[in-house]
Protein backbone atom coordinates (compact mmCIF):
# COMPACT_ATOMS: atom_id res chain seq x y z
CA UNK A 1 0.00 0.00 0.00
CA UNK A 2 1.43 3.14 -0.98
CA UNK A 3 1.16 6.09 1.85
CA UNK A 4 0.63 9.43 0.12
CA UNK A 5 1.64 12.81 1.78
CA UNK A 6 1.23 16.19 0.80
CA UNK A 7 3.11 18.62 1.79
CA UNK A 8 4.40 22.57 1.37
CA UNK A 9 8.01 22.71 -0.47
CA UNK A 10 10.68 23.71 1.40
CA UNK A 11 14.04 24.58 1.20
CA UNK A 12 15.28 21.14 1.25
CA UNK A 13 13.91 19.71 -2.10
CA UNK A 14 15.22 22.06 -5.14
CA UNK A 15 17.73 19.77 -5.48
CA UNK A 16 15.72 16.45 -4.99
CA UNK A 17 12.89 17.65 -7.19
CA UNK A 18 15.12 18.25 -10.44
CA UNK A 19 17.24 15.08 -10.17
CA UNK A 20 13.96 13.37 -9.69
CA UNK A 21 12.74 14.99 -12.99
CA UNK A 22 16.17 14.45 -14.74
CA UNK A 23 16.11 10.80 -14.15
CA UNK A 24 13.17 10.76 -16.34
CA UNK A 25 14.88 12.88 -18.86
CA UNK A 26 13.30 16.34 -18.43
CA UNK A 27 14.93 19.23 -17.45
CA UNK A 28 13.98 20.75 -14.37
CA UNK A 29 17.42 22.86 -12.72
CA UNK A 30 17.15 23.08 -9.10
CA UNK A 31 16.91 27.07 -9.19
CA UNK A 32 13.40 26.57 -10.40
CA UNK A 33 12.45 25.05 -6.90
CA UNK A 34 14.36 27.35 -5.18
CA UNK A 35 12.27 30.55 -6.55
CA UNK A 36 9.16 28.97 -5.56
CA UNK A 37 10.24 28.35 -2.09
CA UNK A 38 11.53 32.29 -1.84
CA UNK A 39 8.25 33.20 -3.86
CA UNK A 40 5.84 30.90 -0.86
CA UNK A 41 8.06 32.62 1.92
CA UNK A 42 7.11 35.91 0.48
CA UNK A 43 3.20 34.87 0.36
CA UNK A 44 3.10 35.11 -3.78
CA UNK A 45 2.77 31.51 -3.93
CA UNK A 46 1.86 28.20 -2.72
CA UNK A 47 4.32 25.13 -3.61
CA UNK A 48 3.01 21.21 -2.59
CA UNK A 49 4.85 18.44 -3.15
CA UNK A 50 3.43 14.71 -3.00
CA UNK A 51 5.25 11.97 -1.65
CA UNK A 52 4.69 8.27 -1.61
CA UNK A 53 6.52 6.14 0.79
CA UNK A 54 8.83 9.27 1.66
CA UNK A 55 9.83 9.45 -1.93
CA UNK A 56 9.31 12.52 -4.39
CA UNK A 57 6.39 11.86 -6.17
CA UNK A 58 5.51 15.20 -7.62
CA UNK A 59 4.28 19.08 -6.91
CA UNK A 60 1.92 21.54 -8.05
CA UNK A 61 2.16 25.69 -6.85
CA UNK A 62 -0.77 27.99 -6.42
CA UNK A 63 0.08 31.72 -7.69
CA UNK A 64 -2.01 34.30 -5.59
CA UNK A 65 -1.69 36.82 -8.46
CA UNK A 66 -1.53 35.06 -11.90
CA UNK A 67 0.42 36.95 -15.17
CA UNK A 68 -2.09 35.70 -17.13
CA UNK A 69 -4.39 38.90 -17.95
CA UNK A 70 -7.86 37.62 -17.48
CA UNK A 71 -6.94 35.89 -13.91
CA UNK A 72 -5.09 39.18 -12.86
CA UNK A 73 -7.96 41.22 -13.59
CA UNK A 74 -10.82 39.11 -11.70
CA UNK A 75 -8.10 37.99 -8.80
CA UNK A 76 -8.18 34.68 -9.79
CA UNK A 77 -5.47 32.59 -8.07
CA UNK A 78 -3.71 30.44 -10.94
CA UNK A 79 -2.60 26.59 -9.39
CA UNK A 80 -0.25 25.78 -11.87
CA UNK A 81 3.19 23.96 -13.10
CA UNK A 82 1.56 20.46 -11.93
CA UNK A 83 3.62 17.34 -12.67
CA UNK A 84 3.92 13.79 -11.45
CA UNK A 85 6.61 11.90 -12.40
CA UNK A 86 5.99 9.51 -14.61
CA UNK A 87 6.77 6.56 -12.56
CA UNK A 88 4.03 7.76 -9.89
CA UNK A 89 0.99 8.25 -11.94
CA UNK A 90 -2.19 6.94 -12.20
CA UNK A 91 -1.78 6.03 -8.66
CA UNK A 92 -4.02 9.04 -7.31
CA UNK A 93 -1.50 11.46 -6.21
CA UNK A 94 -2.55 14.34 -9.04
CA UNK A 95 -6.11 13.78 -8.04
CA UNK A 96 -4.57 14.64 -4.16
CA UNK A 97 -2.61 17.32 -4.97
CA UNK A 98 -5.02 18.86 -7.31
CA UNK A 99 -7.42 18.22 -3.87
CA UNK A 100 -5.27 20.06 -1.62
CA UNK A 101 -4.36 23.31 -4.00
CA UNK A 102 -8.23 23.83 -4.96
CA UNK A 103 -8.71 23.49 -0.66
CA UNK A 104 -6.23 26.27 -0.56
CA UNK A 105 -7.58 28.20 -3.19
CA UNK A 106 -10.81 28.12 -1.57
CA UNK A 107 -9.94 29.64 1.88
CA UNK A 108 -9.53 32.68 -0.20
CA UNK A 109 -11.07 32.41 -3.62
CA UNK A 110 -14.70 31.29 -5.21
CA UNK A 111 -12.93 30.47 -8.48
CA UNK A 112 -9.51 28.63 -9.03
CA UNK A 113 -7.36 29.31 -12.53
CA UNK A 114 -5.83 26.50 -14.93
CA UNK A 115 -4.13 26.53 -17.96
CA UNK A 116 -3.01 23.57 -19.73
CA UNK A 117 -1.05 22.93 -23.13
CA UNK A 118 -2.66 21.63 -26.36
CA UNK A 119 -0.65 18.84 -27.91
CA UNK A 120 -1.06 15.58 -27.29
CA UNK A 121 1.93 15.54 -24.10
CA UNK A 122 -0.99 17.56 -22.25
CA UNK A 123 -4.11 15.17 -22.78
CA UNK A 124 -3.91 13.43 -19.56
CA UNK A 125 -4.21 16.83 -17.72
CA UNK A 126 -6.89 18.39 -20.25
CA UNK A 127 -9.20 15.22 -19.13
CA UNK A 128 -8.45 15.53 -15.81
CA UNK A 129 -9.86 19.38 -16.01
CA UNK A 130 -12.77 18.54 -16.92
CA UNK A 131 -13.31 15.43 -15.45
CA UNK A 132 -12.65 17.80 -12.26
CA UNK A 133 -14.85 20.75 -13.63
CA UNK A 134 -12.72 23.13 -15.18
CA UNK A 135 -14.67 24.62 -18.15
CA UNK A 136 -13.24 27.12 -20.51
CA UNK A 137 -12.86 30.67 -19.34
CA UNK A 138 -13.66 32.01 -23.09
CA UNK A 139 -10.62 33.94 -23.93
CA UNK A 140 -9.39 31.40 -26.60
CA UNK A 141 -5.89 30.19 -27.01
CA UNK A 142 -3.20 32.37 -25.28
CA UNK A 143 0.45 32.51 -26.02
CA UNK A 144 3.62 34.50 -24.32
CA UNK A 145 1.10 37.20 -23.33
CA UNK A 146 -1.68 37.54 -26.10
CA UNK A 147 -4.30 36.23 -27.58
CA UNK A 148 -4.26 34.35 -30.79
CA UNK A 149 -6.54 35.65 -33.83
CA UNK A 150 -8.21 33.75 -36.68
CA UNK A 151 -5.45 33.50 -39.38
CA UNK A 152 -2.49 34.11 -37.36
CA UNK A 153 -0.05 31.17 -37.06
CA UNK A 154 2.27 30.27 -34.09
CA UNK A 155 4.21 27.47 -33.14
CA UNK A 156 3.00 24.35 -30.80
CA UNK A 157 5.11 23.98 -28.27
CA UNK A 158 4.39 24.53 -23.79
CA UNK A 159 3.90 28.17 -24.19
CA UNK A 160 0.85 27.88 -26.18
CA UNK A 161 -2.39 27.19 -23.93
CA UNK A 162 -5.94 27.13 -23.35
CA UNK A 163 -7.13 28.25 -19.78
CA UNK A 164 -9.92 27.21 -17.48
CA UNK A 165 -11.65 28.61 -14.81
CA UNK A 166 -13.43 26.43 -12.08
CA UNK A 167 -15.85 27.09 -9.37
CA UNK A 168 -15.19 25.92 -5.87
Amino acid sequence: MNLIAIRSMNENDPLNISNAFANQGWHKPAELYEKYVNEQAAGLRASLVAETNGQFAGYVNIVWQSDYLYFKERCIPEIQDFNVLIKYRRLGIGTLLMDKAEEIVGKDSELAGIGVGLFSDYGAAQSMYVQRGYIPDGQGIYRNGEYLRYGQQTIVDDDLNLYFVKKL
